[in-house]
């Protein structure tokens, strides 16, 4: 059986009752990284063996499945969050499924659904872009093509490219297109820039050092924010 399990995405008091069950019945544990999944296996007192998953490897996903199919109980972390949700994991899945191989999916954590339910933006239907292409002719075209839907667009974004990122947006969108950004979601830094979209950049721009994981959320509309008519 393969389950995939979520994990913190900073806060080790997120970590739910099924994930860790879960983690302590399994007989190996695939993760991204040994050493960042053994800080969280170590806390919770899990000893199961670690291998890394590295999902661009044949010779890992072939020696998975075969432990899948000698009737190993697997469990498939990432570093945070749950897999496949913008991390490794879709292969896997998917070769189980092929195979009649039970696949089990717990819920919990994920950046992209906690940054929408703390923005104040429309979520009850939104585009879930990810990582943009790091080519600016792709992530320019991806930008276009979905400015004109009437949607939340939310994007993950590295430190290093954010205030880029914001740049871009601000090329694409209208300024007054309204955008929320999260840092650093669930640990002890966790910060907020809410506001318009020229708003958000501005803040974004004057702030350093950047450090941290970013979720960017924008929403075409420019009157989101407004007090309701009473």
């Amino acid at each position: 059986m393969l389950t995939i399990v979520p994990t913190p995405i900073g806060n080790l008091g997120d970590m739910g009752p099924r994930a860790l069950e879960a983690l302590k019945k399994a007989s190996i544990i695939y993760c991204e990284d040994t050493r960042r999944t053994r800080i969280l296996t170590s806390y919770f007192g899990i000893s199961a063996p670690l291998k890394r998953y590295d999902e661009h490897n044949p010779k890992v996903i072939r020696q998975m499945l075969d432990e899948l199919k000698g009737g190993k109980n697997i469990a498939l972390v990432s570093d945070g969050g749950l897999p496949g949700i913008s991390d490794p994991g879709h292969k896997i899945v998917a070769l189980a499924r092929k195979e009649n191989i039970e696949a089990l999916a717990i819920p919990g954590p994920s950046a992209v659904v906690a940054a929408l339910a703390g923005s104040g933006l429309p979520a009850d239907s939104f585009i879930f872009l990810g990582f943009l292409p790091r080519a600016p002719g792709k992530r320019r075209r991806i930008l276009e093509t979905f400015s004109t839907l009437q949607r939340t667009i939310v994007l993950y974004e590295s430190p290093f490219r954010v205030k880029n990122l914001m740049q871009e947006l601000f090329e694409v969108f209208s300024s007054k297109a309204q955008c929320a950004v999260a840092r650093e979601i669930s640990k002890i830094h966790e910060e907020w820039f809410c506001g318009n979209l020229e708003e958000v950049k501005n803040k974004i721009d004057a702030k350093e050092p950047i450090l941290g994981e970013f979720v960017v959320m924008i929403h075409p509309k420019g009157d989101l924010f407004n007090e309701p008519e009473s």
